[in-house]
């Protein structure tokens, strides 16, 4: 544990990093490979829709039932001919949910099984979703995921510019593809609140992405005025510079959720707390990743691209070619190096607070030796 602080420590002082835009195309196939996975199983598999957006009736007895949730389910489907899904509260009680059946014939249904059951009717709660509202609650929730996204590029495009607005809509299309490939793959119910959660990982990762682009931003206001770095080397600093603030805010949002999904819903069986801290783990993990992995890399290719950038990563290419064939000489630009590294440490505090950049080559010649009075 004190190595790893220690290295903690010395990511957030940038003494040492990683260089996460260099490999940028491992990471886009990893991404890439990730997202086929989760698009087929959508496509194979498909979504385990909730009664909120099929129509059925969900059934809940009285309390202190003796019959089990797999004799209930077996007694369900046969009174309905549907499948069935059987929960047993903390009370004892069974909430018996049946999607995709004609409302009128639910009394019917309740009929059969409180006879099953050997319970009266009258005893039995139903409650009843009817198609066209469930199709409703579906549209609804695409609208409001639509319209999320159109104000987040407008405030992305607006705070930042629309090359940082775009690979933040890409890393969320990314985090929702994967979200949603999984929830195919395991089969749990999508309900409202899978809905809820995953709008809430949405902005868990449009946070992260967020505090790296505005390090880059504060960072890249001069970048053309040396030839040291380019806008990448730049890029992969904010990231290194904001690395561990993301894996200790990922982590400690990651333990109560997975207390939620392990514990609530795997030990204790309460199967309600699926819905949303699935999409909560899956959606925080992802979204970590993407912030990471995908949105700045990503930054860094489109800005790259344009002319201005481009002639500055030739030059910084050249002179790193330069000087590597004809060793450590002083070139003509080396105090404007200079200014821009300083500016580079004077930004980094405002984010995530001092950080000691390796001194330029020519830093401290002609300078006069011996100890400051």
């Amino acid at each position: 544990m004190s190595k790893l602080g220690n290295l903690g420590a010395r990511l957030h002082r940038g003494e040492v990093g990683y260089d996460f835009v260099g490999n940028r195309k491992i990471w886009y196939g990893v991404s890439i490979l990730i997202t086929i996975t989760a698009i087929l199983g959508l496509a194979v598999r498909g979504l385990n829709m909730g009664i909120e957006f099929q129509g059925g009736a969900v059934f809940t007895t009285p309390k202190n039932m003796s019959v089990s949730v797999t004799q209930a389910e077996e007694l369900a489907q046969e009174a309905s001919g549907h499948d069935a899904i059987v929960q047993k509260l903390g009370d004892g009680s069974l909430r018996i949910q049946i999607a995709g059946i004609d409302t009128g014939k639910s009394d019917g249904i309740k009929d059969v099984l409180a006879k099953d059951l050997k319970v009266d009717a009258e005893n039995i709660n139903a409650d009843l979703v009817g198609p066209s509202w469930g199709d409703q609650v579906a549209n609804k929730a695409w609208q409001g995921l639509a319209i999320f996204m159109v104000l987040v590029v407008i405030y992305l495009a607006i705070a930042f510019e629309w090359r940082m607005a775009l690979a933040a809509l890409v890393a969320l299309i990314h985090d929702i593809t994967i979200t949603v490939g999984v929830y195919a793959l395991v089969g749990f119910e999508v309900t409202p609140g899978t809905v809820i959660g995953l709008l809430t990982i949405l902005g868990y990762s449009l946070y992260d992405t967020v505090v790296v682009f505005d390090s880059l931003k504060e960072q890249t206001k001069d970048i053309t005025k040396q030839t040291r770095w380019t806008y990448s080397d730049v890029a992969n600093r904010s990231i290194n510079s904001t690395l561990m603030r993301s894996i200790n805010t990922t982590a400690v949002a990651l333990l109560p959720v997975a207390a939620l999904l392990f514990i609530g819903g795997g030990v204790l069986g309460a199967g309600m707390l699926n819905d949303i801290s699935l999409s909560l783990f899956v959606g925080l993990a992802a979204g970590a990743y993407s912030s990471i992995f995908i949105a700045t890399p990503l930054v860094a290719d489109l800005k790259e691209q344009e002319p201005q950038l481009k002639a500055l990563k030739k030059r910084v290419l050249a002179k790193r070619a330069q000087s590597g064939a004809q060793g450590d000489t002083a070139e003509p630009d080396a105090a404007a190096d200079e200014e821009y590294d300083d500016e580079l440490e004077d930004a980094a505090p405002a984010v995530v607070g001092p950080r000691n950049q390796p001194a330029s080559r020519t830093r401290g010649r002609g300078r006069p030796s011996g100890k400051r009075r």
